[in-house]
Order: C-alpha cells, then sequence, then structure tokens
C-alpha cells in the first residue's frame, strides 16, 4: 500500500457502529437512490465518480455517540457499491462545495463513518484489505439537513476527496444558453438552440466522458415524462468534431463523441421527470465552435 494510503487510512478514524440502532430508521437493504456499480479490483477509470444529493432528514448522532458519526443522511443509501476485491486497497470518499460527512455499511454489516478526512471539509474511508461484497454508502451534511449536490469518488489508488478540478464542470450553475421546461408530447419537436461548444475543462475526467466543455452547463431541460413510450434525445450539429456530457434526471453522468458522423447524440430511451443539464463540448481543445443544439422525443438532427 502507498504512503498516501497508510496516512489516509489512519486519517480516517472510521468508527464501527452497532447496526440494531439503525434498523428502525435506515433502509440499508434498498438500492441506492443515485444508482449503483458493479466494480473488480483494477477496475478503470479510476476514480469512478458519481454525482449525488448530500444529506437528509436524519441525525447520524442520535443512533450513534462516536464524534465521527455526524450530519443528517437521507432513509436509503445515495450509492451501492458491489465490489470484487482484490489486492488493492479500497478508497470511498465524497468531493463538495459544503461540509459533508459520510456513513458505510460494508459486506461484514459493520457500519463506518467519517467527517473531516479528506480536504476541504469532506470525508474519506479506507480499507487496506477490503472484502468482496456489497458496500451501502450514505452521504450526509454537517449542520444541516438541507442537500447539495456532491461527487462520490470509489478509488484503489488514493483517498479522492481532493480529486475534483477546480473548474470541474458544476449543474448548480446558470445554464450559458438559458433553461426550458418540457412536458412529454411537446411541440414543436425538435427544440433547439444556438451554443458555443467547447471550454477550459477536460471532460476525460469524468467517466466515459472526452471533450473540452465549460464549468457551467450549456443548457438545461427541466423535463416531465410522460406514459406515452417516447424517448427523450439529445443531439448537436455542428461543423466542428463535438461532443456531448450530460448530468441527468437521477444524477448520472451520460457521455458521446461520434453517433452521427463527428457529432453526438444521446438518448435516454425511458427517461424520467427531472433537471437534466446538458454541455456541449470539442473533441479538441481549442476555441470554441458555433453549434447547435437539439432536444426531441422523435430523432436525432
Amino acid at each position: 500500500m502507498t504512503s498516501l494510503g497508510r496516512v489516509l487510512a489512519a486519517a480516517a478514524a472510521v468508527t464501527l457502529m452497532a447496526a440494531p440502532a439503525y434498523a428502525q430508521r435506515i433502509n440499508s437493504s434498498a438500492t441506492g437512490t443515485f444508482g449503483q456499480v458493479s466494480l473488480r479490483s483494477g477496475f478503470t477509470p479510476d476514480p469512478h465518480v458519481t454525482t449525488v444529493n448530500a444529506g437528509g432528514p436524519i441525525d447520524v448522532s442520535t443512533v450513534s455517540p462516536s464524534e465521527n458519526c455526524r450530519g443528517f443522511i437521507a432513509g436509503r443509501p445515495s450509492f451501492t457499491l458491489r465490489y470484487r476485491a482484490g489486492e488493492l486497497p479500497l478508497f470511498i470518499g465524497v468531493a463538495a462545495d459544503a461540509d459533508t460527512t459520510l456513513v458505510v455499511k460494508g459486506p461484514n454489516g459493520q457500519w463506518m463513518c467519517d467527517d473531516d478526512s479528506g480536504d476541504d471539509l469532506n470525508p474519506v474511508i479506507s480499507w487496506d484489505n477490503p472484502r468482496s461484497g456489497r458496500y451501502q454508502i450514505w452521504v450526509g451534511r454537517f449542520g444541516t439537513e438541507e442537500t447539495v449536490p456532491a461527487n462520490l469518488y470509489i478509488s484503489e489508488i488514493s483517498g479522492p476527496a481532493n480529486a475534483v478540478p477546480a473548474n470541474a464542470p458544476d449543474f448548480t450553475l446558470e445554464p450559458n444558453y438559458g433553461t426550458i421546461e418540457l412536458v412529454s408530447g411537446f411541440t414543436p419537436d425538435p427544440r433547439t438552440v444556438a451554443v458555443a461548444a467547447g471550454g477550459s475543462y477536460n471532460a476525460y475526467q469524468i467517466p466515459e466522458c472526452v471533450g473540452w466543455i465549460s464549468s457551467a452547463p450549456d443548457y438545461r431541460v427541466s423535463f416531465t415524462a410522460g406514459d406515452n413510450g417516447l424517448p427523450l434525445i439529445f443531439s448537436v450539429q455542428s461543423d466542428a468534431d463535438t461532443t456531448l456530457v450530460i448530468n441527468d434526471a437521477q444524477g448520472n453522468w451520460v457521455c458521446n463523441d461520434d453517433t452521427n458522423g463527428l457529432n453526438p447524440a444521446v438518448t435516454f430511451v425511458a427517461p424520467t421527470s427531472g433537471q437534466y443539464d446538458v454541455w456541449v463540448g470539442t473533441f479538441s481543445e481549442g476555441s470554441t465552435q458555433p453549434s447547435t443544439l437539439s432536444v426531441s422525443e422523435l430523432t436525432s438532427q
């Protein structure tokens, strides 16, 4: 294990919690609200990054007296990790602009907590010899029940709490080219908006994404799904080689590069209601490029 890993492992000072104290208030068997992932030791890219909302109505201090078990969490896990262990350590951490906390129920049924072992008031929990199995993860907030966006990191390399670049894409910022509210069955279809593709952030740092995008979303779609079975399709038309990066209604990052020639398209076959934040990128670093973003339930442009 690396010296950094040993330092972070010691710093985490994780605390075992009695499971019965949580039994009446937390649903530890539910799949994570913001999804689940199966990872085998040696996974790439590392870290695996997921966007979640930190916080909830349950005060962790009411169920454990430990000083490391702090903050407010939801009853359902934020995220579920199914992990196949190898020879490497395991780190789970959070990066956010707010003061966050972390609660994990491991494969052996033990509960672990952390508050500020990471950088900038963020938590990290590490295992030198992790077990295979299911890790139920709650991301909490310190001192308030109000939720806030946060990035959950899973890594075998180092504590991930400070892994977000300063100019990382931020879906809490005001979109560059506006917001639209759409109800399934909307007309006219497609809806289009002119954008300047590109920016200073390398989207490769988001798993399975490529291109250069801005920090703020280019466009935001507040979408109300219907029961008509229609998909929701985002596509780009441009003379340049463009990419798409979308943070969907469930907080997942979804990306595409060259579905239509050198232009991207992302299709949500069974879209859910909620907020879709969209970045239009350029494949190569450089100046921004004029492009048209389309939102449709019928076809990609």
